[in-house]
């Protein structure tokens, strides 16, 4: 699939990795940075989506998303096989929710969502309506400030070039994202309310999160495979 990925804030949090490990699969472990895990809110919007080699449809091309991640490793296989493993992932795009569900294995959750330029910001809006799912709300409206510094940090938090996910089996699958860098800001927040993470058990801390900004990146996701054919 190729899409592009536009008004994208990346709002991470630090972790004690003690109370993330009950909540990944038992066939991944934590990708730590110097013994802290992180989790990431982020919320953006997806345009021009289709698959390769096949122009856009309307009406299935453009809509908002928010997911919630931590980063992950395989428990076996090589290190260096990094990657995103998702606790959620809300879209108001019914058809493309249930396809990743099925053929992705991936926990997308139908909502309502809102997502709009104002006055400089993005001002974005996301209520779950799955009702097999517990609650989650996301409000609040963001923008870029400078462009951000390079660091070690900044790229273990953003430059994931794989995704994980497991099926109702406990098969451990793996896709591939391909991307030039991110062309990031540092960004600044107003979170008017997010349950996000608690729907998903996790307590985010009191600390002001890692704020980041994108306004567009094009980008190319393969197909799944199962982690061992890698």
């Amino acid at each position: 699939m190729a899409q592009c990925w536009r008004d994208l804030l990346f709002a991470h949090w630090p972790i004690e990795p003690g109370a993330l490990r009950p909540l990944i699969p038992d066939c991944l472990e934590l990708d730590l940075f110097e013994g802290t895990a992180y989790v990431a809110v982020v919320p953006f919007r997806m345009t021009d989506i289709h698959p390769h080699f096949v122009p856009p449809l309307p009406g299935t091309s453009a809509f908002p998303e928010l997911n919630l991640r931590t980063y992950v490793r395989p428990k076996r296989g090589p290190a260096d096989r990094t990657g995103v493993y998702f606790w959620s992932l809300e879209a108001t795009n019914a058809l493309a929710v249930a396809t990743a569900r099925r053929f992705f294995h991936l926990p997308y959750m139908n909502a309502e969502m809102s997502c709009e330029e104002r006055d400089g910001w993005i001002r974005y809006a996301s209520q779950r309506t799955r009702k097999a799912a517990p609650s989650a709300t996301f409000r609040g409206h963001y923008r870029p400030v400078r462009p951000a510094r390079p660091s070690s940090l900044l790229d273990f938090l953003t430059e994931r070039y794989c995704l994980y996910s497991v099926d109702a089996n406990g098969d451990l699958y793996a896709a591939q994202v391909h991307h030039v860098r991110w062309p990031l800001f540092e960004a600044e927040a107003i979170i008017e309310e997010n349950t996000i993470a608690h729907a998903a058990g996790i307590e985010l801390n009191g600390a002001p999160p890692l704020l980041h900004f994108a306004k567009s990146l094009d980008v190319a996701i393969w197909g799944l495979r199962r982690v061992q054919n890698l």
